[in-house]
């Protein structure tokens, strides 16, 4: 099936018992059981396993083309069972402009299990493959990074990765967060990566609505260490959260692409506006490693960053000239959202780091919603207008 397809039927089919059209919310604690060791439709505790969260998982595996995926009650949650898989010493490589929360993550949580991160200089391929060691056990990208949407090849990546394997006989997985794409627009696991991430809070649940994240992996060894982990400490999402997130899944492809356009539109614009310095969108062709779009995605998010001219003040002041445009955390919803990245997603990162990777006080981060574009271009104008050089 087509990816639209899957999105409407894979995990959705109608109920066996009741022909319900839509997924049942299966509210249970618990299940009877036949007897000592005798399961009743395989489910025990809803902790390990429900059926709504197993349909979601089902789903969420076939649009990232995935043999697993397991559903966590957030983001985080969802990132932290992958670092599970860390021992004491190990060491990750991350591309530079990770989120701020999974900096956060590697820095203030698993800094107590003396874990090291090693940045690497820039995206390139070249650059991850400098920083690998006979100590690396992840090495963690986004692409398109938050907030800059900054690219770096997958493939080519993993590629490295694979020689890195077969040289040393150490075994670095690559981890792909893939929530800015969502697996509408790009497929990481087929690329060669390991293990994708999701906040499925964003685009896949895509109504603001619910806190959600997924991992989708291939390897039985990995999924087994994984699934694990989520029955172990017990971060899984609740039931009515998958329906919400199931519902979100069957707009997912209609939406992406109203997302994408209007990111277009807006990108456009802002770079023709006197208020505004720069403007970071890989749909412009002369955007850093701009090939990549085609050779690895099949569009892009509804997210543009821009930097307006001036410092904080002037950002202050265009926020609150905006009327339509919501100042506020997230992403991915039908509503468009402006946030400020030094204060709000990256506020987790020293000042001189943020500067260093070019998340300055003066760049805004905006998440193109499914409104009419032009009433977009309206009110951003009206708020620029109040910007002065």
């Amino acid at each position: 099936m087509r990816f639209s397809t899957i999105a409407v039927h894979v995990g959705q089919r109608p109920d066996p018992q009741t022909g319900a059209v839509c997924v049942p919310v299966t509210l249970t604690s618990t299940f009877a059981m036949e007897g000592i060791g005798q399961l009743r439709g395989g489910y025990e505790y809803a902790r390990s396993d429900n059926p709504s969260r197993h349909a979601l998982e089902v789903s969420i595996a076939a649009l990232e083309g995935a043999k697993y995926a397991l559903a966590f009650a957030s983001g985080q949650a969802a990132s932290t069972a992958v670092l599970d898989l860390l021992q004491p010493n190990d060491e990750i490589v991350a591309t530079p402009n990770v989120y701020g929360g999974t900096y956060r993550l590697f820095h203030n949580i698993y800094n107590k299990y003396n874990i090291k991160i090693n940045v690497a200089r820039d995206t390139t391929a070249e650059a991850i493959n400098e920083s690998l060691t006979q100590k690396t056990v992840l090495v963690w990208g986004e692409s398109p990074s938050n907030p800059l949407l900054q690219l770096f090849d997958i493939a080519e990546t993993a590629e490295r990765i694979g020689t890195f394997r077969n040289q040393y006989g150490t075994k670095p997985l690559l981890v792909i967060d893939n929530t800015f794409p969502s697996p509408a627009f790009q497929n990481p696991l087929s690329l060669g990566a390991d293990i994708v991430t999701h906040s499925c809070t964003k685009y896949i649940g895509g109504h603001s609505d619910v806190i959600a994240g997924a991992v989708a992996v291939n390897d039985d060894a990995v999924y087994e260490k994984m699934k694990f982990y989520q029955n172990a400490a017990g971060a899984v999402l609740a039931p009515f959260s998958c329906f919400l997130l199931q519902r979100g899944i069957r707009t997912l492809p209609l939406r992406m692409k109203k997302h994408e356009e209007n990111a277009y539109k807006i990108s456009e614009f802002l770079r023709g506006n006197a208020a505004v310095e720069e403007v970071f969108f890989p749909g412009f062709a002369d955007f850093p490693r701009h090939e990549l779009v085609a050779k690895q995605m099949n569009g892009l998010p509804g997210m543009v960053s821009f930097k307006i001219h001036g410092g904080i003040d002037n950002v202050k002041k265009f926020f609150a000239n905006l009327n339509l445009i919501i100042l506020a955390e997230s992403l991915g919803g039908p509503e468009s959202l402006v946030c400020h990245p030094a204060t709000m997603t990256h506020a987790a990162l020293p000042e001189n780091e943020r500067n260093k990777i070019g998340i300055t006080d003066n760049l805004v981060r905006i998440s193109l919603g499914i409104e009419d574009h032009e009433d977009l271009i309206d009110d951003l104008r009206n708020a620029l207008k109040t910007i002065t050089k």
